[in-house]
């Protein structure tokens, strides 16, 4: 069973109402932009400096990872955990494991989007101005 522990974020939000609204490679690591419900002016970002393995999937895919149900920790509205003992974390290779020994799952939940993170560094959570939409 996977354990979740809350990371603290900067903003709280309704996590339900939010989504992944940008991915981008930098260097090494990623940035993620987040939708904070309800303000199309700011974003909630989240940065790893290092990052080995990314996956975004749809929330209702991850709710179908039988092994990772029931999950401890997991708490209402909040979407930034550090998981032990998930299937995704299971599923890596001893090679990797056993290569980048500090390396840790991040999982960042909203409504609509999941992302896991497998990285060697702590994420950097920030509240930043949402670029506007062109469309």
């Amino acid at each position: 069973m996977p354990k979740y522990h809350a990371i603290e974020q900067p903003l709280a939000i309704k996590t339900s109402l939010s989504d992944l609204i940008a991915l981008t490679w930098e260097a090494l690591g990623i940035r993620a932009d987040f939708a904070v419900p309800e303000d199309e002016l700011r974003a909630i970002t989240v940065r790893f400096d290092r990052t080995h393995v990314v996956r975004i999937l749809d929330e209702m895919a991850l709710s179908t990872e039988a092994e990772d149900t029931p999950s401890e920790g997991l708490l209402a509205e909040h979407f930034a955990y550090l998981v032990e003992d998930s299937s995704f974390w299971k599923s890596q290779s001893e090679a990797l494991k056993l290569v980048h020994s500090n390396a840790r799952h991040y999982r960042f939940v909203t409504g609509w989007t999941c992302l896991d993170v497998v990285s060697d560094e702590e994420p950097v959570i920030t509240v930043t101005t949402r670029k506007p939409d062109r469309s």
